[in-house]
């Protein structure tokens, strides 16, 4: 994308103003890397025929209740996300915020609503990013018996995409054999073992702490589930808005109406001098 000659003095504005980096991302910043983002109910079913076919929709699926119902079908469906992820290869633009966030004297911190691991793949300080959703790659017990979470390593999930179930075995809690169930806030979840993002959620309390004036480079953020577009419009530094659709923001702050990739690039190219290859 170009920037115009309003867009470029505000972004150098901000960057002279600001003394650390706030990356808050939704959905959209995985697409470049080909992540699918659920956009509707048609787009989800477009990544999953057989729930398509089942008319099961994402809300139902990725919920508790999913795993008490069809446990199979449920980690069909979190198992093939779990490879998805794993075998995905973050985009150049996590590595452009990566440079940009040097630009920063107290350097970045990621505030992200994506479950799929992606920013610490691609090299992020796992000490400086908030999942707030949690985590594809961590387990809890389906009835949270225990505060434990561990990882999901040794979890191999082999998964039949012709129904979207699970055929190898069911993970399951090592403390009382229930079902394990992926450590991600679901819809209609009581529960949810916070415990691990509450640990993150301190680091970014701290480092927020030192941080007069940050800026937030919001990415692919969603009105439909607008948690991550209200935690930046709720900071006191300049908030920068990259979405291809929903680029709607408050007075003073700049919208980028573009792919993750794409407005990225643009900011590397105008802030650090170097153009997309």
């Amino acid at each position: 994308m170009e920037l115009d000659d309003r867009q470029k003095a505000a972004l150098h504005q901000a960057f002279t103003a600001c003394d650390g980096l706030l990356i808050t991302a939704g959905a959209g910043m995985g697409v470049d890397s080909g992540l699918p983002d659920f956009r509707g109910r048609e787009g989800f079913w477009r990544a999953y025929p057989a729930l398509a076919q089942a008319g099961i929709d994402f809300y139902e699926i990725a919920s508790p209740q999913a795993f008490a119902d069809h446990p199979r079908r449920a980690w069909g469906f979190y198992g093939h996300r779990l490879k998805l992820y794993r075998d995905t290869m973050p985009h150049p633009g996590f590595a452009i915020l990566q440079n940009l966030a040097k630009h920063f004297s107290l350097g970045s911190f990621v505030f992200t609503s994506n479950v799929d691991g992606q920013f610490q793949k691609a090299g992020f300080d796992p000490s400086r990013i908030l999942e707030v959703h949690g985590s594809i790659h961590h387990l809890q017990c389906s009835r949270n018996c225990h505060s434990t979470i561990w990882p999901a390593e040794t979890l191999q999930p082999e998964v039949d995409s012709s129904c979207c179930e699970l055929r190898s075995e069911l993970p399951l809690c090592p403390k009382c054999g229930a079902l394990a169930r992926p450590n991600i806030l679901m819809f209609s979840d009581w529960g949810w073992n916070d415990r691990r993002t509450e640990l993150q959620e301190h680091g970014l309390e701290a480092w927020l702490k030192d941080v007069r004036h940050p800026l937030v480079v919001e990415i692919g953020a969603g009105e439909a589930i607008p948690t991550v577009r209200r935690f930046g419009e709720s900071q006191k530094g300049c908030l920068i808005r990259i979405n291809p659709r929903d680029d709607a923001l408050p007075t003073g702050g700049i919208a980028l109406r573009a792919g993750a990739l794409e407005a990225l690039q643009a900011i590397e190219a105008e802030m650090l001098g170097k153009s997309a290859q």
